[in-house]
Order: structure tokens, then sequence, then C-alpha cells
């Protein structure tokens, strides 16, 4: 049996938003992605703060180690810089992908037993089953990696649903 299912999502920009942005993922600082980055420049800045102020009592000799902490502090500032520029750049794609659900009319999955489609407004985007790698699922959203990496939150669609899509995952996508 070749059914196709159709699965309609909600396209609530505050469904997915809350999903996104949990976490504080969206802090440019204190993301999971920066968060050990900004405690260690600081921790850096700190410590050259106060080899700065104590640098009339240090030997001659030991005055490198001013040098070699602020080193250590400017190359803590690169990382960190580097990371707030990468969570900088997913936050943008974030927001015009849920600038595209907010203007969105039909937002719907296609799935039978060959292949998986998305449709955003005529914007389809179909994959065949082997080309997911891989898939999770919570009690808040299911997301889907592959060619196509997807996040479907559970409060788009009924619960009736998001079981049929849950177990058609498990189904088709080996782990």
């Amino acid at each position: 049996m070749n059914e196709e299912k159709v699965i309609t999502l909600k396209p609530d920009r505050k469904i997915f938003e809350d999903i996104y942005f949990s976490g504080n993922q969206g802090s440019l600082l204190f993301s999971p992605t920066t968060k050990s980055k900004t405690i260690a420049t600081i921790a850096a800045a700190v410590i050259v703060f106060i080899v700065f102020l104590l640098k009339d009592q240090l030997s001659k000799e030991s005055k490198g180690i001013l040098y070699f902490l602020s080193f250590i502090f400017l190359l803590c500032a690169v990382f960190l810089s580097v990371s707030v520029n990468k969570v900088s750049r997913w936050k943008k794609q974030v927001n015009h992908y849920l600038n595209v659900l907010e203007k969105c009319k039909v937002y719907e999955i296609r799935f039978d037993q060959n292949f998986f489609t998305v449709n955003i407004d005529g914007e389809k985007e179909t994959s065949e089953w082997k080309d997911f790698e891989y898939f999770d699922s919570n009690n808040e959203f299911i997301s889907l990696e592959g060619k196509y990496s997807y996040m479907f939150p559970r409060k788009a669609m009924s619960e009736k649903e998001y079981s049929i899509l849950k177990s058609k995952l498990k189904e088709n996508i080996k782990q």
C-alpha cells in the first residue's frame, strides 16, 4: 500500500521561535556555543588587569608574563569573536525562516513509502527516505537531518499527526 499522508502544520511564528531560541540559543554572548568562550575571555581579561596593576612589583625578567597573558587574552577574544559571528549568522538564518513562516499560507508535510516532501507555499523540497541520516523527537519537537534538515514543533500539529509522523520516521530512518 502506497498511500500518501498529508500533515498540515500551523505556521505560527511563536511556536517555532520558542523552540529555536530556547535555552539562550539566540544570545550572542551566552548561547551554548559562546558561553564558555565568553567566560574564558572575561577570566583572561581579569587576570591581565590584575597582573597589569601589579606590574611594578614584578621583576624585570618576570614582565614577559604580562605579554604572555595579554596574548592569551587576545586569543580568547578571537575565539569568542568567531563564535559570536557563527551564532549571529545562525540567528539571521532562523529569523529569515521565521519571516517566511509568518507570511506562509500553506505549510504541509507529505509522505508515502518512498518520498518525504515539505511544502511551504508551493516551494517543495522532496527527499527519498534514504536521504535522511538521523531523526530525534522529544516532547517539544521532531528534528530531522539529511539532505535537508527540518524541525517540526509538536504544537504546530495535532497529537495524532505528531504520533503518525514520529512512527513513520522511526519506520523509515535507520539510526
